[in-house]
This record gives C-alpha cells, sequence and structure tokens, in this order.
C-alpha cells in the first residue's frame, strides 16, 4: 500500500489510496527533467549524470531517446510540441525541432556565457522563462566543470527575437519554476541556499506583470525534510513539489496539505498520463509513478 501523510483532510480527496506507487525504472544516476508528450503517449526525462535522455512508454518500459544529450536537466514543450530543454554541458537553452533538428535558443547573455540552465517553463505567450545556477558547472558529475561568467539568474527569453532579458537576480541558485495555471503567478525554487552557512532553500512566488516581469516576490514554503527541486500545478491551482522524503501537495496559500512517500528524495515530478491525472516521480535514482484523483495543469 502507498504511504501518505494527510496533513489535512483536503489531501484525502486529491489521492487515490487504493492506486500503489509503482517503480517503472531503477538503477539511474540522477533522474531530472520529465516532461509528458502527449501526442506521442511518452514520458520524458533526464538521467543527467549519464548524459542522456530516456524515454518511458507503457507498451516499451524504458528506453533511450538522446544519447549524448549534454548533459540535460530541465524540460518542457512549446506550444508548437517542440522540446525545450536545458543542457549543462553546451551552457544552453536548445529547442528540438519537429525533424530531430536542434537549435541552440541562448547560449550568451551580452557576450558571457550562460551558467547551467536548469529548469524552464514556457507562457502562453511562447515566452521561455529559465532558471540558471551553476550546478551543473560545479563538478564533472553532471556536465564537466567551467567557470561561471554571470551571476545567478532567471531569465525571459523570447524565441522570435531571441531577446534575453532578466527578470530576477537576487537568488543564490533558482531551481525549479513553475507557472500557476492561469500564469499570474511564477513559482522559483530557491536551493542555493541550503549551501550557505546557516541559509535555508525555499520556495519563492512572484506576480507575472504583463507576461513579461515579475514583481512582489515573497516567501511562499519551506519544504521539510529537504528541499524543493522541482514541482508542478495541478489544474485548481495546488503546488506538487520535490521533498527529501517524498512529495508534498501544497495549498495556492502555501500551506502542505499531505504528503505520498516514496522512501528517499524526490528531484522532479510532472503529470501525464490519461487525462493527466497520473503523477511521474523522479526518486533520484529511480522512476515511480502513481494516479491521482486531480489532473496536471493544461500546461506543458
Amino acid at each position: 500500500m502507498t504511504s501518505f501523510d494527510f496533513t489535512t483532510p483536503a489531501f484525502r480527496a486529491l489521492v487515490l489510496p487504493n492506486a500503489p506507487l509503482m517503480t517503472l525504472g531503477a538503477g539511474y544516476a540522477w533522474l531530472e527533467g520529465p516532461v509528458w508528450c502527449g501526442d506521442a503517449n511518452q514520458l520524458l526525462v533526464s538521467d543527467v549524470p549519464n548524459d542522456r535522455i530516456l524515454r518511458w512508454t507503457e507498451d516499451a518500459g524504458v528506453s533511450v531517446f538522446r544519447e549524448p544529450s549534454g548533459f540535460a536537466n530541465g524540460h518542457t514543450r512549446d506550444r508548437q510540441g517542440r522540446l525545450i530543454g536545458c543542457s549543462h554541458q553546451q551552457r544552453a537553452i536548445i529547442r528540438t525541432e519537429l525533424d530531430g533538428s536542434l537549435t541552440t535558443l541562448a547560449g550568451h547573455y551580452e557576450g558571457k556565457r550562460l551558467n547551467s540552465p536548469n529548469d524552464v517553463t514556457v507562457a502562453s505567450d511562447g515566452a521561455i522563462w529559465f532558471t540558471d545556477p551553476p550546478y551543473g558547472i560545479n563538478t564533472d558529475y553532471e556536465g564537466g566543470k567551467q567557470i561561471a561568467e554571470l551571476p545567478s539568474r532567471v531569465y525571459r527569453l523570447d524565441p522570435e527575437s531571441g531577446d534575453l532579458a532578466i527578470v530576477a537576480e537576487d537568488f543564490v541558485g533558482p531551481n525549479g519554476i513553475c507557472f500557476s495555471p492561469d500564469e499570474s503567478r511564477l513559482y522559483i525554487a530557491e536551493t542555493g541556499q541550503q549551501f550557505v552557512a546557516d541559509g535555508a532553500s525555499h520556495i519563492r512566488v512572484f506576480d507575472v506583470a504583463g507576461g513579461r516581469a515579475l514583481e512582489n516576490g515573497r516567501f511562499f514554503h519551506k519544504v521539510v525534510p529537504g528541499a524543493a527541486d522541482g514541482f508542478r500545478c495541478d489544474q485548481d491551482g495546488r503546488l506538487w513539489t520535490s521533498a527529501g522524503d517524498g512529495v508534498h501537495c501544497l495549498s495556492p496559500e502555501g500551506e502542505i496539505l499531505g504528503k505520498i512517500f516514496t522512501g528517499g528524495v524526490v528531484s522532479n515530478l510532472c503529470f501525464g498520463g490519461r487525462d493527466r491525472s497520473r503523477l511521474f516521480i523522479c526518486a533520484a535514482h529511480a522512476l515511480l509513478a502513481i494516479y491521482t484523483n486531480v489532473r496536471g495543469a493544461q500546461w506543458p
């Protein structure tokens, strides 16, 4: 039986006690960047240190989608169905075209190389928002040691004009990124603080101004135990986040509603499958999945 923590009674209506937590694959170095591709009925996920992107389908299980991957991390899709990915090694945002070819969308800001783009999301206007901490270039494990040329920031990229704009630069290590369903809010994980003396990692939330800027940045939630890495919203605006003991479900007000225990650290997650009601979980070294009684936000 799956183990839940019903912190609030409301969480009981969001999960299915008879739905098992299933292991879809195991033995990976560190899974990240899951994205559901409904048109192909497949999940794509990064095995970052092994420099590959994996594919999972119900019929065939796990296979290799791309190897090498440029030490890919976060992924999403744009409104044309193209895969948008973060490459640690190339220090760039990469788009996979519909014919399979690769296009570098952004690799520099004012002549200096980006650090190692980590996570990414696409707004309804096509703009690409991504975080750029130095995690992928700090060691040889996730992309190769390189010198950071820019501070840790969050950027907005206009894919048509190529304009790259800073939308937040008061982070130590911005990580996961996710819009609320109506795109009025943007959630960003601050994980750099866990490496700072007496620092605490947390999730921040911003109001989105005119689809182009962020304002009123504020504390949203501190995950305990561990840290929030990647997360997704469901269609009602609740945030489902990774944590040190599994998946935590948060209300739009930042209140913890309940937990799905996985027995260890979760690095990222996404909704997908039938009716977008299956939660795919990157449990660090294993790929898990569980059916829920909620549906993920419509996009991505």
